[in-house]
């Protein structure tokens, strides 16, 4: 039961982490543009993140009766390889954020599972034909859609608008950003509430086969709205200004593009990457635009992260595993270096950081940091 609530505690830390990791998913576009202030655009994203958590269950059944085979039939998963998993998935995010890579969280999540469940009870776990089907093949699939959708979103918006017209986009980015903040809920939320699901059926305390209670619905919803909130600058900046310059027809078409994407793959209960289709479908904008320019080395480096994030997370899921299966010991010992890590990385960021403050913007799409200003001299 102690292991049980741990690993609650531990979903319920990542969740807060998902949210403000992918805060830029919905916000970085209207805050480049200056469609939304800063503060303003994470309050919406963290509304519309905890309706959403309430409108689906289908991706929080792939991760808690899909992924990883539990109950009769299948294999015994037991909290202290949930417990190893998640450590995996918050190191990694925690570490992505502090470098302002846009990975995704869903796949930190997702490697960190599979790499303490195949060190703790082999790699029979897993179910392939779930990973290959519900994870991989969306993972290829949904940043080149979604950059698609985008692409031709823009070619469509840019050729029936006049220049003097577009600025009018930035209304139509309030309500299309308000959609992607809303999608995200119905997908990103749910991989929490699939975590705490699978370790409450794997503890014996709910039935498998069963979906997500309540409880458990409404507390990963308050998490990841509370995550959302904090902001994820980092990322913001990331996605907003490093990709590309954003004009507000792009912004209104990556969010279009954007939201189309993550609602036909929560529908079929696919847990894809959000960060991956916001990302694709920004890199879709700069393509579309005429005369705008694609960043391809910042690109490449997103993309990098995107193919590292499960087999990284998944290191960290095994390693803890391993040291979990050394027994009550060697559990302390991971929540103590996983408290270590998550300081140290925390106290990293607070060399550089990045706020809502870092966002003055003289002219839309641009970005730069406020000037210091310089101290009076006495006498001068």
């Amino acid at each position: 039961m102690l292991v049980v609530a741990l690993v609650i505690a531990l979903a319920l830390f990542f969740d807060f982490t998902n949210g403000f990791h992918d805060t830029a998913n919905a916000m970085a576009t209207p805050i480049a543009t200056g469609a939304l202030k800063p503060r303003v655009a994470v309050a919406i994203a963290a509304v519309l993140n905890l309706v959403g958590a309430f409108l689906s269950t289908e991706v929080a059944q792939t991760i808690s009766g899909g992924l990883i085979r539990e109950g009769p039939g299948g294999v015994q998963v037991t909290p202290v390889l949930i417990l190893a998993g998640l450590i995996g998935a918050i190191v990694w995010n925690l570490v992505t954020w502090l470098l302002g890579l846009p990975s995704s969280s869903s796949h930190a999540l997702f490697g960190g599972l599979i790499g303490a469940v195949i060190v703790g009870a082999g790699i029979g776990a897993i179910d392939g034909g779930v990973l290959v089907s519900k994870i991989l093949i969306p993972a290829v699939l949904a940043p080149f859609t979604a950059g698609l959708i985008s692409f031709i979103a823009t070619k469509i918006a840019y050729s029936i608008t006049k220049k003097r017209e577009r600025d009018n986009f930035k209304r139509g980015q309030v309500f299309t950003s308000a959609l992607v903040s809303l999608a995200h809920g119905t997908n990103d939320a749910q991989k929490t509430m699939g975590v705490i699901t699978l370790a409450l059926i794997a503890g014996g305390l709910q039935k498998a086969g069963t979906g997500p209670e309540l409880w458990v619905i409404v507390v990963c919803a308050v998490a990841i709205a509370v995550g959302t909130y904090t902001g994820g600058w980092r990322i913001i900046k990331t996605i907003g200004r490093g990709i590309t310059d954003i004009e507000p027809a792009q912004g209104f078409a990556a969010e279009v593009a954007t939201t189309a994407t993550i609602l036909a793959s929560t529908h079929l209960g696919f847990a894809l990457s959000t960060t991956q289709v916001a990302s694709g479908s920004v890199i879709g904008t700069g393509v579309g635009r005429k005369g705008a320019s694609v960043r391809w080395k910042t690109a490449g480096r997103i993309a990098l992260g995107w193919l590292i994030t499960i087999p990284a997370s998944a290191a960290v899921g095994a390693l803890a595993a391993f040291l979990a299966g050394l027994g009550l010991w060697g559990i302390i010992l991971d929540v103590v270096l996983a408290a270590a890590a998550i300081l140290v990385i925390f106290l990293r960021s607070r060399r550089n950081r990045v706020d809502h403050r870092d966002f003055h913007l003289p002219q839309p799409g641009a970005f730069v940091r406020p000037k210091k200003r310089k101290k009076a001299v006495a006498g001068g």
